[in-house]
């Protein structure tokens, strides 16, 4: 427990400077507003990391469920939702294209670097060359694998509109809805202690626990959402400050410092042995990002507007959001097979490292930008061809045995004495 107490210390003491400047008000100047406030929305993610963390082995139905996978990803839907809502007040606005540069650098930066990571820290530590997925794990490729392919429906439209919220949304439910109904992968993993700080919470009564939950998470909601707005502001005015464009620092600091949290988290579940369940996690944070984010986009813009209305895709969003589609398509297509190989790793970690040095090279080059991104996006779809034709069956197969094992579930249960079929059965 000291441990724990320890790291939450520092929690504490990291968020102190934010919270002290935006009761006073004071703005010392955009990148120290960037640093502090980035720093709060750090901690403050570690500290929701803590309470899903020991959330985990107690939260099992949907409704709760729902609320954690909105919780961890707090410190991302905060800053985003800020942006789109300033681009519902003004259409005409930088806002719009903020907006969709925080998602799409999100969900990219999981794809390409926390899944690479997980991969090359368990080679690393193991020296096995893959991490072997269990047959459940079908059902978040499937859901991945279809909200990919809904992407490209956004891309043809140029827009991201209130019907795609609702299917996003809807697709969002149906995933939490089935993973609560699917057996665990291994019962026996959930019996091990967590291997973040927050595993000194299972030594406490049940009561003691959900206190801590509760406090952790309510104190870290309120810092975030206290946060989110000077640092969302104090991102785009450091950008003019120092020159950079303001668009690449939402693009993939603001993503950074929001996904940390959650990736550190799924890296101890690397080097504690376990990871299946780090890389589990970070698709399952993937696909929050890929349903629930894009599509609370549109409603968050609308509530800024007054009405109903979309968020449009210009020329640069439309192959940044075309870039995430492909890059989402290749790494599914990647997993099919319920193994996610150390070759896998490196090719989503390098195609990941080209975006990087393109967007850097023709920084000042919109136009030529969007021209070798959108090449890219065409290598991320013929790569994902390639590699989708010889592992759809080994998904399939898992698809095929997941039915049947939660078949023999079903008919295990109602043949246990008190059961309804049990009484039945000696009826006859």
């Amino acid at each position: 427990m000291r441990r724990f107490l320890t790291f939450l210390a520092v929690a504490v003491i990291a968020i102190i400077p934010a919270l002290v400047l935006r009761l006073m008000g004071w703005r010392p100047g955009p990148v120290i507003d960037t640093v502090v406030f980035g720093i709060a929305v750090l901690a403050a993610g570690f500290m929701l990391s803590w309470g899903a963390e020991a959330a985990e082995k107690r939260i099992s139905q949907g409704l709760i469920l729902a609320l954690v996978a909105l919780v961890t990803v707090l410190p991302e839907y905060a800053v985003d939702m800020y942006y789109a809502y300033q681009a519902g007040k003004a259409p005409d606005s930088n806002y719009v294209h903020y907006a969709a540069a925080n998602m799409t650098g999100a969900n990219r930066l999981l794809v390409g670097l926390a899944w690479p990571l997980m991969g090359i820290l368990h080679w690393l530590r193991t020296r096995q060359r893959s991490i072997q997925m269990a047959s459940v794990n079908v059902v978040e490729i499937g859901f991945l694998l279809v909200a990919s392919l809904y992407a490209f429906v956004i891309v043809l439209k140029n827009r991201i509109d209130v019907f795609d919220s609702a299917v996003l949304v809807l697709l969002f439910g149906a995933y939490l809805w089935m993973t609560g109904r699917m057996p665990k992968a291994d019962e026996a993993l959930t019996q091990d202690d967590e291997p973040g700080p927050a595993a000194a919470l299972s030594s406490l009564s049940p009561a003691r626990q959900w206190v801590w939950m509760a406090g952790l998470t309510f104190v870290a909601a309120a810092v975030i959402l206290a946060s989110a707005e000077p640092f969302a502001e104090s991102i785009v005015a450091s950008g003019r400050v120092l020159g950079i464009d303001e668009f690449l620092l939402i693009q993939w600091l603001a993503p950074l410092a929001s996904e940390s949290p959650a990736v550190v988290i799924a890296v101890l579940f690397v080097l504690s042995g376990r990871a299946e369940g780090g890389l589990t996690t970070m698709i399952s944070d993937k696909i929050n990002q890929w349903t629930l984010l894009v599509g609370m986009l549109p409603l968050a813009m609308s509530v800024g507007f007054g009405g109903l209305t979309a968020l449009p895709l210009d020329a640069r969003q439309h192959e940044e959001f075309f870039l995430t589609a492909a890059q989402s398509l290749f790494g599914v297509a990647l997993l099919l097979r319920l193994r996610f190989s150390l070759l896998s790793a490196l090719a989503l970690a390098l195609l990941f490292a080209v975006q990087l040095v393109i967007a850097f090279i023709f920084r000042t080059e919109p136009s030529r930008a969007i021209a070798s991104l959108t090449i890219l996006a065409w290598v991320y779809l013929v790569l994902a061809a390639l590699v989708f034709v010889p592992g759809a069956p080994g998904a399939w197969r898992a698809v095929v045995g997941l039915r049947a094992k939660a078949a023999k579930s079903r008919l295990d249960a109602a043949a246990k004495p008190g059961s309804g079929a049990a009484e039945a059965a000696r009826e006859t």
